[in-house]
């Protein structure tokens, strides 16, 4: 095995997991960590935990759990991956299980990188931007559970960390992989940790993966594994190749980014069959899953179904003063999973899901334990297959990622 990579929720581990097997890698993605050694004949594995936003010290249990599976693999190299836009609270969970992992590797440096600059992700002098503004300053400061307001990544990072965070910036990225391990020694030899590292574009992330090599750990979100193949030698032109889909077509959607948000309103403004779920409503009583699935039923035969949690910020905020952040979140959650479960059972068997903790929801509650990895979408958003079982072809999409049109152009991708 070549690499073994620790996810924090299901949409980021699919992004993943696309950008290897756009290198040529052969790539699956586990639900969870395994109950038994990998049986698959693969370059890389991607174990999908829903670790993003539960209580730190979970999250270090759970990412620690992953990564002894993948040590009875004999990985060569482990990857965790987090979101493209540092999803976490001053408290974690990035750092604690940074930290966590370089402990139980025995390493003494790693790189913390988020950018993806094909899904307008960069970052330069340790700030992130998102497209063409400060994370500070995009629908991010408004997260209902990862608000994000300060876009400078090295104080972000130290704030998590015990120890110290430094930069990679953009003039040693620049100059190659040879400046770039040059820094690494002097930020290693000035007691540093962990160092953010610049990148505003895919030859940055090349000469990042070229100068990581040797790195037992790398943290990262989905961009620098763009970078990472090319250290394996071994392309495969059929790595995203996935058998015919069948079944009928719909999507549930989660997510309150503003991304998400101008995608249900494309889908419906070009006639598209939508429902949307309430939060007050589903508290009022479990009726509201039924009556959404007698909706859907009649109309699968004409085309996708959308069902929609997607709100504005106020929307959003309303709600959970009500019932609570976490409440609301959670009957969201359940609501969805427990509708895609029975558009399932109703012959769906493509089913678009939007929102990372949607999608780890929908994945459980559909008992999914692998995913093989298939052609992508949009940058960060592949289609994938079930492994075992019913086939069931699902696309997992972080809510900050996909054109507006996504919702649409996804069935077209598919084969």
């Amino acid at each position: 095995m070549l690499l073994g990579c620790i996810a924090d929720d299901f949409t980021g581990a699919t992004d993943l997991a696309n950008n290897l097997t756009r290198g040529g890698m052969r790539t699956v993605q586990t639900v969870g960590v395994p109950r038994q050694p990998l049986r698959e004949d693969v370059d890389a594995v991607v174990v999908a935990l829903k670790s993003r936003t539960i209580p730190a010290a979970d999250a270090v249990a759970q990412s620690l759990d992953a990564l002894k599976w993948l040590q009875l693999h004999d990985f060569k190299q482990i990857y965790f991956k987090y979101c493209s836009t540092f999803d976490s609270t001053p408290a974690g969970n990035i750092g604690p299980v940074t930290e966590a992992l370089m402990q139980a590797l025995g390493c003494d440096f790693t790189i913390a990188c988020p950018a993806f600059p094909e899904a307008g992700r960069t970052v330069f002098k340790g700030h992130l931007f998102v497209g063409d503004v400060l994370l500070s300053d995009s629908g991010m400061r408004d997260h209902p559970l990862t608000p994000m307001r300060d876009a400078n990544l090295v104080r972000v990072l130290q704030a998590q960390m015990k120890g110290k965070v430094g930069l990679i910036d953009f003039a040693d990225v620049a100059r190659g992989p040879r400046a770039i391990r040059a820094r690494i020694a002097a930020l290693k030899a000035e007691g540093v940790k962990a160092a953010i590292a610049d990148a505003i574009s895919n030859d940055d992330l090349m000469k990042l993966g070229r100068a990581v090599s040797d790195l037992r750990l790398v943290t990262a979100g989905s961009g620098v594994a763009i970078g990472l193949p090319q250290n394996f030698a071994t392309p495969d032109a059929a790595a995203t190749a996935l058998p015919p889909a069948n079944g009928s077509r719909a999507i549930v959607s989660g997510s309150c980014s503003v991304a998400t948000n101008a995608q249900v309103a494309h889908f419906i403004a070009n006639g598209g069959a939508a429902r949307a779920l309430d939060p007050l409503q589903l508290a009022a009583g479990a009726a509201e899953v039924e009556r959404a699935l007698a909706w859907a039923r009649p109309q699968l035969a004409a085309g996708p179904v959308l069902f929609y949690s997607t709100a504005a910020p106020a929307a959003v905020q309303a709600a959970q003063a009500q019932l609570g952040v976490a409440q609301a979140g959670k009957l969201i959650e359940d609501a969805l999973a427990q509708i895609a479960r029975g558009l399932v059972e109703s012959g769906v068997g493509q089913l678009v899901v939007a929102g990372g903790e949607t999608s780890g929801a929908v994945v459980q509650a559909l008992g999914i334990e692998a995913l093989r990895i298939g052609p992508q979408i949009d940058p960060g958003v592949p289609w994938t297959m079930s492994v075992g079982g019913k086939p069931i072809a699902l696309a997992l999409k972080s809510g900050n990622f996909g054109a507006e049109d996504f919702f649409t152009k996804a069935f077209q991708v598919l084969p």
